[in-house]
C-alpha cells in the first residue's frame, strides 16, 4: 500500500506541478503528517523533491525531472480500456485519435496487462443513450469541442423553449457533458455560467478571440450542482391523487425518479379496496395530465381542480370513442 502511495505522490507532482502538503493529502486520502513522511522517503530514494516556502509554496520536482515508472496494475489497465467510449469520442471528432492512443497503449504495456485490457473491452461495453431514443443530431459538436480545447469564444444562434425562440449569444465555452445520450454545453455568458443543449444550436462560429478560463472552475462539480438544482426546481406544482397500490408500484417504471420517489414517500395507508391517497410533484397541469394518464383507470385526480377537469374531459372523450364493455376491465 505504501509503495503504491509513493508512486501516486510522485506522479501527482509530475503531472500537476507544485502542490501543497494539504492538496497531496486530500488527493491521496491520507493525513498531512503521512505526506511529510512520504516526501522524506522519496528524497532518501533519490527523487529530487523540493519544498518552496511561503503562502504560494508547496512541493515540486526538480525542473525537467520525469519518471517513466507508472506502477500500472492489472485492474488499472482494465479500467483504462473501459474509459474509452468510441461513440462519444467520435462525436467529438476524436475517434481516430482514441484508436491511435489505444494502439500505442497496447504496444507499450507488458503482454499480460495488454491482454487484460483487451479482455475488459470484449466483456464490458458502455452504451450512453437511453432506450427508445434516436441520437440527437449535433452537427456543431466537433467545432464546439475544438473551441473548448483552445479557449476560443463562440457566437451561437440558439433555439430555446421561451420567446423569442431564437437568440444569438456570445459564449465562452468551458466544457461539454454527455448526459443520457444528449450533449450539453457549459459556457459563460456575460458574468453567468449557463447550460445549453448542443442539439439546439442552429449556427456556430468559432472566433479567433480567446478568453481566460477561470482557474477554479470544476466542470464535474458544476454539473452535479446544476443537475441537482434543476431536478429540485423543475417540479413547481403538485397533484393530489387517489391511486391503487399497483399503480403506486408502477410509477417507478413510467415516471421520472423524482416523481415516483416523492409519490411513494407521501403515500398514505391503502383502504379496504386497495386504494390510497398521495401527492405527486408535477411541472405544470399539462405535464401532470400527460404523466398521470400513464396510470389509466387506476388513478383519480383530486386536485388541483384544473387538472381534474382535464381528466374529466379526457374520460368523456374516450367514452365517446369506445363502447362500454359487457364486463368492465377496471373495477373500484
Amino acid at each position: 500500500m505504501r509503495a503504491s502511495r509513493l508512486v501516486s505522490l510522485l506522479l501527482l507532482l509530475q503531472t500537476r506541478g507544485r502542490m501543497t502538503a494539504q492538496e497531496l493529502a486530500d488527493a491521496l486520502e491520507v493525513s498531512v503528517r503521512t505526506v511529510y513522511r512520504d516526501v522524506e522517503s522519496l528524497g532518501a530514494a533519490g527523487v529530487p523533491v523540493y519544498a518552496d516556502r511561503g503562502p504560494a509554496g508547496g512541493y515540486r520536482l526538480l525542473d525537467g525531472y520525469r519518471t517513466r515508472l507508472t506502477g500500472l496494475t492489472a485492474p488499472e489497465a482494465e479500467a483504462l480500456f473501459l474509459a474509452g467510449m468510441p461513440g462519444p469520442a467520435a462525436d467529438l471528432g476524436l475517434g481516430p485519435v482514441l484508436a491511435a492512443a489505444e494502439l500505442k497503449l497496447l504496444a507499450a504495456l507488458p503482454d499480460e496487462l495488454a491482454d487484460r485490457g483487451g479482455r475488459a473491452r470484449q466483456r464490458f461495453h458502455l452504451d450512453a443513450p437511453g432506450w427508445f431514443r434516436d441520437p440527437e443530431p449535433t452537427p456543431h459538436l466537433t467545432a464546439l469541442a475544438r473551441a473548448v480545447w483552445e479557449d476560443r469564444l463562440v457566437e451561437v444562434r440558439y433555439r430555446r423553449w421561451k420567446t423569442p425562440r431564437e437568440v444569438t449569444r456570445l459564449l465562452a465555452p468551458l466544457g461539454v457533458v454527455l448526459k443520457a445520450g444528449r450533449w450539453y454545453l457549459v459556457a459563460r455568458s456575460g458574468e453567468q455560467v449557463r447550460t445549453y443543449r448542443v442539439g439546439a444550436i442552429l449556427d456556430l462560429v468559432v472566433l479567433d478571440e480567446r478568453f481566460d478560463r477561470p482557474a477554479d472552475f470544476d466542470l464535474a462539480g458544476f454539473w452535479q450542482e446544476w443537475t441537482d438544482r434543476y431536478e429540485r426546481g423543475v417540479y413547481r406544482d403538485e397533484a393530489r391523487v387517489r391511486v391503487t397500490v399497483a399503480a403506486l408500484e408502477f410509477m417507478a417504471y413510467v415516471f421520472p425518479p423524482a416523481m415516483s420517489r416523492a409519490a411513494r414517500a407521501a403515500a398514505g395507508e391503502p383502504d379496504g379496496s386497495g386504494w390510497l391517497e398521495t401527492t405527486v410533484p408535477i411541472e405544470s397541469v399539462k405535464h401532470g395530465h400527460v404523466e398521470l394518464l400513464k396510470l389509466g383507470a387506476e388513478v383519480e385526480v383530486l386536485a388541483p381542480a384544473e387538472l381534474r377537469e382535464r381528466f374529466t374531459a379526457t374520460a368523456h372523450a374516450l367514452a365517446g370513442l369506445y363502447p362500454r364493455p359487457a364486463d368492465p376491465v377496471f373495477r373500484r
